[in-house]
């Protein structure tokens, strides 16, 4: 509810669903949360389009957050959201741009995630390129010596 005022208050929301703010926290290697420059309000986003291995999976999962710390802690970022309702998380599932950079694609192409494409987005096709250049590549969770050997969520199931 709450985020649905944060974008309803927005400007230029109807032309392009891209807002601006700041990263204020990584909670892990796909999660932010973001203080909007418009509104000066919070919210947690999830990035759209990847799959972070679970904190839990070392040393690939503190790898993946540590990583999106570098690339976005305490800088200005865009947000393009292609829907603005939240998951059953609360959170808001959106691109994120630092400058020129697709964050997702960044993590991805680095071997830090995997990409999602579980629900088709305007990025897909990058991300999907990304990810076989990285595994190709021998990248983060694709380096043969030390592979990720369950996807996040094979890991999540069995953990219940």
């Amino acid at each position: 509810m709450c985020l649905i005022f944060l974008f309803a208050c927005s400007p230029n929301q109807e032309k392009t669903n891209l807002y601006s703010g700041k990263v204020r926290r990584v909670l892990s290697g796909q999660t932010i949360e973001i203080a909007f420059t418009e509104t000066y309000q919070t919210a947690t986003v999830r990035i759209t389009g990847i799959d972070a291995p679970d904190l839990r999976q070392s040393p690939w999962g503190k790898t993946a957050k540590e990583r999106l710390k570098e690339l976005v802690i305490g800088l200005p970022v865009s947000i393009e959201t292609d829907n603005l309702k939240s998951d059953r998380f609360n959170r808001l599932n959106a691109h994120i741009w630092q400058d020129k950079t697709l964050i997702s694609e960044k993590l991805v192409q680095e071997g830090c995630v995997l990409a999602n494409i579980e629900y088709p987005h305007s990025y897909s096709k990058l991300l999907i390129d990304a990810q076989e250049y990285a595994r190709l590549m021998g990248y983060g969770i694709w380096n043969p010596q030390q592979a990720l050997r369950q996807t996040p969520n094979q890991f999540r199931s069995k953990i219940k």
